[in-house]
């Protein structure tokens, strides 16, 4: 194991092209969890680039070398030694205990409590952040964030091998009944969906339990590879379902519906920004502390408009509705209405605003 830790206590990362995240790195001790590709790595090897060389020690925890009950038991001694002062875990797991040291970062998809330590979750690219990603900000930038989705990895990529991709990185980084959940889930993107109409479609598939079901489709939420949306003010009642990425479906599924796609997207900027919304009939995305409710409409038709918000007029008046944003792919104005403002407003620009 000293033989190890020194060949990994040399590695030298080198500095790569990099884009500014959201999220910045101090000098606390951090549990960043995330999904797998979510830039969770490359976050913490940027800010390491930030130290001195010779005062960190980044340690992949699926590394087959590792002898567990081994690398506990010198590592103390190594750190000490060699003035270790940041130590990373990526990948981590709770086997691994902690010298120490100033400062200890550990990288992983679970939502690990750690006392001392900051949690932070990385979600994949918001709009603002794939933007830093493209060489030029024109009117196909958005049409490229749809085909590629929110992974940063998928910029590196040629087209043909996207897809295939995903499905690697899928199968890798979850047990193989999480990845037939996610494969049944990207059937019905933006959908009211149970998990017991999960589990009476995989019982078709496979030998399982409901409460085993139950289980692994909790871990997938905990995880967020799922976002679940609750309809206002019924909690008990079918919530609504989301990918962490719209590429997800493309990757595992053939059937194509633009318009759940395009809701998933508007979706994720909302949890993204922090934003508390529901669902309710006839409302994609209800907001209580803005008086808002949005609308995904990508292709926006106004006399179609008009007679949608005429059904929604009882809740608009019950809630005491102040705004409706209509989000499309291009389209953008503003509706005649007499009880209150309608905004239509391109997927682009709403997702840049305040």
């Amino acid at each position: 194991m000293e033989i190890l830790l020194e060949e990994l206590y040399k590695i030298e990362f080198s500095h790569e092209r990099f884009h500014d995240r959201k999220i910045c790195l101090g000098t606390n001790s951090y549990h960043i969890r995330g999904i797998s590709n979510s830039g969770k790595t490359a976050l913490v090897r940027n800010y390491l680039l930030t130290l001195k060389k010779n005062s960190y020690l980044y340690v992949d925890c699926n590394d087959v070398r590792i002898q567990i009950d081994l690398f506990n038991k010198i590592l103390p001694a190594f750190c000490s030694k060699n003035g270790v002062k940041t130590l990373v875990f990526d990948n981590y797991t709770p086997q691994y205990m902690f010298p120490n040291v100033t400062q200890i970062i550990t990288i992983s998809q679970e939502n690990y409590v750690l006392e001392g330590f900051e949690s932070l979750l990385l979600y994949p690219l918001d709009y603002e952040e794939f933007l830093a990603f493209e060489h030029k900000y024109d009117s196909s930038a958005l049409n490229h964030f749809f085909q590629l989705g929110t992974l940063p990895s998928m910029h590196t990529l040629h087209a043909h091998e996207r897809t295939i991709y995903i499905q690697k990185m899928l199968r890798y980084s979850l047990h193989e009944i999480e990845f037939d959940l996610l494969q049944l889930c990207a059937k019905f993107i933006s959908q009211k969906l149970s998990p017991y109409t999960l589990y009476e479609r995989l019982k078709l598939q496979r030998k399982i339990s409901k409460d085993k079901l139950y289980l692994y489709f909790q871990k997938m939420v905990e995880k967020n590879y799922i976002h679940l949306l609750e309809k206002f003010q019924h909690p008990r009642a079918t919530k609504k379902i989301y990918l962490c990425d719209t590429t997800l479906k493309t990757a595992l599924s053939i059937e194509k519906n633009f318009s759940t796609l395009f809701e998933n997207m508007v979706y994720l900027e909302l949890r993204k920004a922090n934003t508390e919304c529901f669902y309710t009939d006839g409302v994609d995305f209800y907001i209580p502390s803005e008086h808002e409710i949005i609308l995904c409409k990508p292709f926006a038709d106004e006399r179609r408009l008009f007679k949608k918000l005429e059904a929604l007029e009882a809740f608009l008046l019950t809630h005491a509705i102040e705004k409706v944003s209509v989000i499309t792919m291009n389209k953008e104005g503003t509706l005649s209405h007499p009880l209150l403002k309608v905004d239509i407003i391109p997927f682009d620009i709403w997702a840049l605003g305040d």
